[in-house]
């Protein structure tokens, strides 16, 4: 089974999941988000498979979260994609890609809805 996950190792969920990953014998693809975000196209086709809204996979915690306004819930999806894009931290993680589906696997043992 071919895996992706959207990785930030200074996450203990993304490193959790990671883990859980290799404990059933696969060796993922990892991305490196933060260094190589996905384009706006894939970030919000990740969104969608996921089950998810924009804000629903916006990381709400940290200063540049609320520096830029983004709790504003009048801001619409594309404004929530354009900030993910410009600031790949705010993308919260990790999202995993399976045959089986993608997730955002928060906690880490959502992965295995897709292993």
């Amino acid at each position: 089974m071919a895996i992706t996950i959207y990785h930030n190792n200074a996450c203990s969920n993304s490193r959790g999941a990671l883990a859980l990953i290799r404990e059933a014998g696969i060796e993922p693809e990892i991305i490196d988000y933060l260094n190589n975000p996905p384009t706006r196209e894939r970030l919000a086709a990740l969104i969608k498979a996921a089950g998810l809204t924009a804000r629903g996979a916006m990381r709400d915690k940290g200063d540049l979260y609320e520096q830029l306004n983004l709790a504003d819930p009048s801001l619409s999806d594309d404004a929530l994609l354009d900030a993910m894009m410009a600031h790949p931290a705010l993308i919260n993680r990790p999202f995993v890609v399976t045959d089986k589906g993608v997730r955002l696997c928060r906690p880490p043992e959502t992965v295995k809805e897709i292993l």
